[in-house]
């Protein structure tokens, strides 16, 4: 799992005016929970773009006037109208205790049925994980090359080592379905193959 490291202080003052202030001075708020006690900080919102925008899953090492802190982002706030980061949320990460992480999904090898024209339909893009800090995968990787058409591979078949997956079993994570073009052209072979036989 990557790490990046990130610095931030703690705030004195905890409201919506000194929020506003951070946030003009290229700060984020954020709070950091999961240990003892709450942590109210802000950290600079350039630091923060390697671990928010990205697909995946991020360590984040947190020094906090001095102190290193394992951390995972839980949960990010936008603003509604210019989608800038308002606030967020740190767990901080003990190697003892799970924690649950949404794990980024890659499809691997290729699939029989696209070959054959299917149309690939990807309904799911990560899975929630629970496991120990350091058993959580990078990524869930899901085979392609059993996919033919009207077949599709579902959450109770991805298996991980030292860790659970918590979605619904039943639930698609990717399905390869008749396209158009394919469908068209089976029907044609079937019409072709009855006027055949006259």
């Amino acid at each position: 799992m990557k790490s990046i490291a990130i610095s931030g202080s703690v705030r004195q003052n905890v409201g919506k005016r000194d929020a506003k202030e951070l946030r003009y001075e290229g700060n984020i708020p954020a709070v950091l929970y999961g240990g003892k006690e709450q942590t109210h900080l802000a950290v600079s919102a350039a630091d923060l773009k390697s671990v928010l925008y990205t697909a995946d899953v991020v360590f984040v090492e947190l020094e906090i006037d001095g102190k290193k802190t394992r951390a995972i982002v839980q949960d990010t706030q936008f603003h509604p109208l210019t989608d800038l980061v308002t606030h967020v949320d740190f767990l901080e990460l003990f190697d003892d205790k799970q924690v649950s992480v949404n794990i980024p999904i890659k499809l691997t090898g290729d699939s029989p049925g696209v070959k054959m024209g299917g149309k690939l339909v990807q309904k799911l893009r990560s899975l929630r994980v629970k496991a120990l800090p350091n058993d959580l995968p990078q990524e869930i990787e899901v085979p392609m090359e059993s996919l033919e058409v009207g077949k599709s591979y579902r959450v109770g078949q991805v298996s991980l080592e030292n860790a659970k997956v918590l979605n619904n079993a039943d639930d698609t994570i990717v399905s390869v379905v008749m396209s158009r073009a394919l469908r068209q052209a089976e029907q044609e072979a079937a019409k072709a193959a009855k006027g055949g036989k006259k």
